[in-house]
This record gives structure tokens, sequence and C-alpha cells, in this order.
């Protein structure tokens, strides 16, 4: 088995397509000629919006993420948190928490996208020799 997608659930997919574009560096891989659902190319694993609506034209109960208590995360991962921090700031996303080096060396930071969903931009781990 093989982990494929994050499909986030959005009221505006094209917005989000936008946003992650701008903020993250990332492109469009497919939108759905509808306009509500669209993939990033992120990858061997998906990173999918879809709409609120069409969600629930297939009979699915879903909501809006709550910003204030977000019960996941989306994590990017770069050598640079600094600059891939303002990026996503001068695209709009909200900070949560700055820059913070972390007892272990990983230096991360969190941000809220254009949904209110949480993403931590965050250096790789390191490990000992």
């Amino acid at each position: 088995m093989k982990f494929r997608y994050t499909i986030l659930y959005v009221e505006d997919v094209q917005t989000s397509l936008s946003f992650y574009e701008a903020a993250f560096g990332m492109t469009t891989a497919m939108i759905h000629e509808a306009g509500d659902y669209g993939e990033l190319d992120t990858g061997s694993t998906i990173i999918a919006f879809s709409s609120l609506k069409l969600m629930t034209e297939l009979g699915k109960t879903v909501g809006n993420a709550r910003q204030s208590a977000p019960c996941f995360e989306i994590a990017f991962e770069t050598d640079n948190v600094q600059v891939a921090l303002q990026r996503a700031l001068d695209a709009g996303a909200e900070l949560v928490q700055d820059l913070e080096v972390m007892p272990w060396g990983q230096t991360i930071s969190y941000v809220k996208d254009v949904n209110g969903f949480l993403v931590e931009i965050c250096s790789p781990v390191q490990t000992s020799p």
C-alpha cells in the first residue's frame, strides 16, 4: 500500500491552488473543468483540494477548518525556513509561530493558509553522525 493523497476540503479550489503556488512555490498539476477539484505537483504524495460543494453533492458531511483548534498540520521541509516563511507571509499566510530553533537542531515556524489550515515550515531534522 502507498500513501497517495491528502485532500483538503475548501470553499474555493482555484484560490487554494493559487495560494499554494505563491506561498510555497508549488505548481498546479491539474484542475477539473468544473473547478471543484484540483491537485498540486508535490512529488509522490499529492496535496489536493476538493470544494465543500462537491463533497455535499457526493453525500459527505464536511466542514471548514477550525482555526482555533487545528486537528492536523501540513509540513513542508526546506533548507531555508526564513526565506520560505517570508514567501508564505508575502503570499497572504497568517503567522502562527515565528522561527524557532528546537533543541534537536531543527528550525520550525507555523502559518495558517488561506483556508485556516495549519502549515509547518521546517528544516530537516538533524541526525547524529
